[in-house]
């Protein structure tokens, strides 16, 4: 099976002052290369399309996404995918790769989005995939506004329906994440586990669905630090839930 991985990077700059002197630091880190180890792990081929890479060589067709059998986007905002630096600054026409995911997924292809400060609506709205062709094959309801739900005292996720194929083998109670996705249900899709604090309402945490021939996730959890926490990692149905999730978009089970 093929997965293409976009997201899950970022630069760091930092001044550091000591005294009269101060420095400036950068650094580039790459949480994304655990969820690879792991898909790899699983027998998965995983190609990895940082951030700053996604922007310039994201496909822009169905065509040339169809080489893959699940597309995941994870902490990867929408105008990453949307402005390419050849468009924006020397003013050449594009292909939408948004629209190119919608008519992949409509075509067959499988799709998923994991939680993070830069997806489904995002730190400060800026990730606005609800402003998107991608709120059509998404399967929750994503809002309008800044959706993050930081919760520094952990939260755990539970099953409200265990039967489903992407929950085969996976156990409750389920690891504490440090924050999630505020995201709403669909008529048209399945809630398969949800979130739930006192005084917030209830947030879907996991939910799959259909769109035309193709199979689509939603995640509101991270697969990753900094929402999910080391013991997210180590928890024994971390692979087996992110094997079935690769395979129910996949349409292999």
């Amino acid at each position: 099976m093929k997965i293409l991985l976009a997201g899950e990077s970022w630069m760091t700059v930092e001044n550091h002052v000591k005294g009269f002197d101060f420095a400036s630091l950068g650094r580039y880190e790459e949480p994304g290369e655990d969820l690879v180890k792991t898909l790899t792990e699983l027998g998965m081929e995983v190609t990895h399309l940082p951030n700053h890479l996604a922007q310039k060589r994201f496909p822009e067709t169905a065509e040339e996404l169809k080489q893959y059998d699940v597309v995941v986007l994870s902490d990867i905002t929408s105008n990453t995918l949307l402005l390419d630096p050849d468009m924006m600054f020397k003013l050449n026409i594009h292909g939408n790769r948004l629209l190119a995911i919608k008519e992949y997924v409509e075509q067959g292809g499988g799709f998923v989005m994991i939680g993070g400060y830069m997806s489904f609506c995002g730190l400060n709205g800026e990730a606005r995939y609800n402003m998107t062709p991608l709120r059509e094959i998404i399967p929750v309801k994503i809002m309008d506004h800044d959706d993050r739900v930081d919760t520094p005292q952990g939260v755990s996720p539970y099953i409200v329906k265990g039967d489903h194929p992407i929950l085969n083998g996976v156990e409750e109670p389920w690891p504490r994440y440090l924050g999630y996705n505020y995201v709403e249900a669909r008529p048209d899709t399945e809630v398969l586990a949800c979130f739930h604090e006192e005084g917030m309402n209830e947030s879907v945490a996991l939910a799959c669905g259909t769109y035309g021939k193709g199979r689509s996730v939603a995640t509101a959890f991270d697969a990753l630090p900094h929402w999910a926490l080391p013991e997210v990692l180590e928890w024994k149905c971390y692979k087996p839930l992110w094997k079935n999730i690769m395979e129910w978009a996949a349409g292999i089970i």
